[in-house]
């Protein structure tokens, strides 16, 4: 994406933060159009962007290793109003000619952060607060102009500014949430120090992405993998308003979507939607390959492997195509370890959406969602005109319940599945739909973000009519979140939990028990495998 010469413009600069693009969403939060860059990129070159403000984001390095990621200390000379997180403070200080140390101490998670005297950057907050670190090194001089604005118990200098030169830095992290006022120093920053107006929105957006669209595509065809899913959804809306019939979708049914999804696929985008559509219907073909099969990196190895394999035998088949669109967003951007800015972040776990082309096929990719989380996702695809009941659908994985079934997955357990998972999903529809009319928020307190079934490998003892049974388990897991970033367990009430759990065991044959995963993210994921 590139932001319009007319359009305020925050530039992110990111130095491999796992969370780096939090601060880019944060600062779109709160209406201003922001944009990831490359830790390294030129001074000439980020003028030639226009930025309004700069924010330096934290990363794993040490300022002082070989191989950590730099900055060009041109950008401190631009007049550009500059704010450095973490990472961001001590690579400011190292090369405006501070120092960094090593601290004998670390400093991980909550922390209370004490003010030193007048602040721009933290006036209006409190004088002690709680804010959130992660760090081990540390700046011990600041640069010559600049002040200590605050300090924490293990970090003396925990903020530090000059405003003369408008640099503004800070150890903690302002844009995660376990920093109480994180929200308002980034409201001071952009509105009381850059001047700038809270004016833009996802609307103002569309029209932009369609427009790159249609530029970079031109005449040729785009073919897009459609899995009914929300992300791949909103990328079919954006290419077909940007080039109509130049899409086609194609649509892989391996057999492991969820209970009536094939048909709501078919029925939206053909008859809705006017969408060119292949449906390879394909379950058989999946169920062969993953006879036996229990690993679950195998599972999802062998999933991604086939799905693209059947994609691009139909994708060969047609004529002039010359660009693959697909709904990557950037949570499964950090969860596969990949950055397109520069920086590295751990694999957690696989995704299906970064793509190993096969040997003689490559087409150009067109990702317009690579720099968006969920929810922004969602209120994109509203602004496109989606219909609610898909733009609010439930995320679901690309290899589908074959990652909901713990073990190897049979015709047998995907029916059990299945018909629990569209129990479980019926359930919380509707209570959600009761507390949006109550809160008139989709994610309120006391509702559920994403909920669905887990099947796990085992089987439990139980009594059914006076007689004994020996079936499996169902565990329902409910999260609340709003990027996927980070998740807690939904505290949903006990009759709505006993409700679900009765008609599970009543209506799925082959289930006798039902339990409740109250574990956040982290330490676990959301999926189970």
């Amino acid at each position: 994406m590139t932001a319009k010469a007319s359009q305020q413009l925050v530039a992110v600069l990111d130095f491999g933060a796992q969370y780096g693009q939090l601060i880019a969403r944060r600062v779109r939060d709160l209406h201003v159009y922001s944009e990831i860059v490359p830790c390294d990129i030129a001074a000439a070159d980020l003028v030639a962007m226009d930025p309004s403000a700069i924010i330096l984001s934290g990363g794993p390095a040490s300022v002082y290793a070989p191989d950590a990621p730099d900055v060009d200390p041109a950008i401190f000379d631009l007049g550009i109003p500059v704010l450095g997180f973490c990472y961001g403070q001590q690579i400011m200080a190292a090369r405006l000619g501070g120092k960094v140390g090593h601290t004998s101490k670390g400093e991980y998670g909550p922390a209370t952060l004490a003010r030193d005297g007048a602040s721009m950057l933290l006036a209006d907050t409190p004088s002690e607060q709680t804010v959130w670190m992660s760090h081990r090194d540390a700046v011990t001089k600041v640069p010559e102009g600049f002040m200590v604005t605050a300090h924490t118990d293990t970090c003396p200098v925990a903020a530090m500014e000059c405003p003369r030169r408008r640099l503004y830095a800070t150890q903690f992290h302002p844009e995660v949430r376990h920093t109480a006022y994180g929200n308002k120093m980034l409201e001071t920053f952009l509105f009381g120090i850059c001047g700038l107006e809270p004016t833009w929105t996802m609307e103002n957006l569309v029209d932009e992405l369609v427009g790159n669209i249609r530029s970079q595509v031109g005449s040729s065809r785009v073919i897009l993998a459609l899995s009914g899913g929300v992300d791949s959804s909103v990328v079919a809306a954006l290419v077909h308003r940007a080039v109509g019939s130049q899409l086609t979708c194609v649509f892989v049914n391996h057999g492991m979507l969820r209970k009536g999804e094939p048909e709501l696929v078919e029925q939206v985008f053909c008859h809705q939607f006017d969408v060119p559509l292949i449906h390879v219907r394909a379950e058989e073909r999946y169920a062969q390959l993953l006879a036996g099969v229990t690993d679950p990196e195998e599972k999802r190895r062998r999933i991604g492997t086939e799905f693209w394999k059947v994609f691009f035998e139909e994708a060969t088949k047609l004529d002039g195509v010359e660009y693959l669109a697909q709904g990557t967003i950037y949570p499964d951007i950090i969860e596969s370890g990949a950055r397109k800015t520069g920086g590295k972040a751990s694999t957690i776990k696989s995704h299906h959406n970064l793509i190993p082309f096969p040997e003689g096929v490559h087409f150009d990719l067109i990702e317009p969602l690579d720099h968006f989380f969920k929810d922004e996702v969602r209120e994109l695809g509203l602004a496109l005109g989606l219909p609610e009941a898909m733009v609010y659908r439930q995320p679901f994985p690309g290899p589908g319940l074959a990652i909901r079934i713990i073990g190897e997955v049979t015709p047998q357990k995907l029916d059990i599945l299945k018909n629990a998972d569209a129990i479980l999903r019926e359930e919380l529809d509707a209570y959600n739909a009761r507390l949006f009319e109550q809160t008139g928020e989709r994610n309120s307190e006391h509702s559920c973000w994403q909920y669905f079934a887990v099947l796990p490998d085992i089987r439990s003892v139980g009594v059914m009519g006076d007689e004994r049974t020996y079936a499996r388990p169902i565990i329902v897991r409910a999260v609340e979140s709003s990027d996927a970033m980070t998740a807690d367990w939904a505290k949903l009430p006990y009759e709505v939990l006993g409700s679900i759990s009765s008609r599970i065991v009543a209506e799925v044959a082959g289930v006798n028990r039902v339990a409740y995963d109250i574990t956040p993210k982290p330490p676990a994921t959301i999926e189970w495998e």
